[in-house]
């Protein structure tokens, strides 16, 4: 086979692209992120993590109205060869599970930092944001 875009495979060469990384975002060492708007997060899994799920077809979420703690499983992803959790970046209330990634869960591969956010959470300690890595670091992190 000559061309398979889906590995990034061209002529047979096995090609290396660049990860999307947004700069607005804070990260996770297990690929999850989180936008910060004021007392409100949303958060979703990275580019990197989704290409590493393959193609999603299922997100679980079972803790709205729970407050967790940050590292603790907030729900799951199931990918056609894998299941995986999915941790809080920082401690919070999971206010809303995105209904359109319930509906539509590939949404998570097309527009991970988009439509594809799973939970939207209240920040209960600010503080712990400043453990996060930035873009920057994420990338280092990934080698992308």
């Amino acid at each position: 086979m000559l061309h398979d875009l889906k590995n990034n495979v061209i002529l047979g060469i096995k090609i290396k692209l660049a990860m999307n990384i947004p700069e607005n975002l804070l990260y996770t060492k297990s690929h999850e992120w989180i936008r910060v708007e004021g007392e409100t997060g949303f958060i979703g899994v990275s580019d990197f993590a989704q290409s590493e799920l393959g193609d999603v077809v299922f997100v679980e979420v079972e803790t709205v109205g729970e407050t967790l703690e940050r590292e603790e499983a907030l729900g799951t992803i199931e990918a056609v060869k894998t299941v995986t959790d999915v941790y809080m970046p920082v401690g919070g209330e999971v206010l809303e599970f995105n209904e359109k990634v319930k509906e539509t869960p590939d949404l998570i591969n097309k527009d991970p930092y988009g439509e594809g956010w799973i939970v939207k959470i209240k920040i209960t300690d600010p503080a712990q944001l400043k453990d996060l890595m930035d873009a920057a670091s994420y990338q280092g992190h990934t080698g992308h």
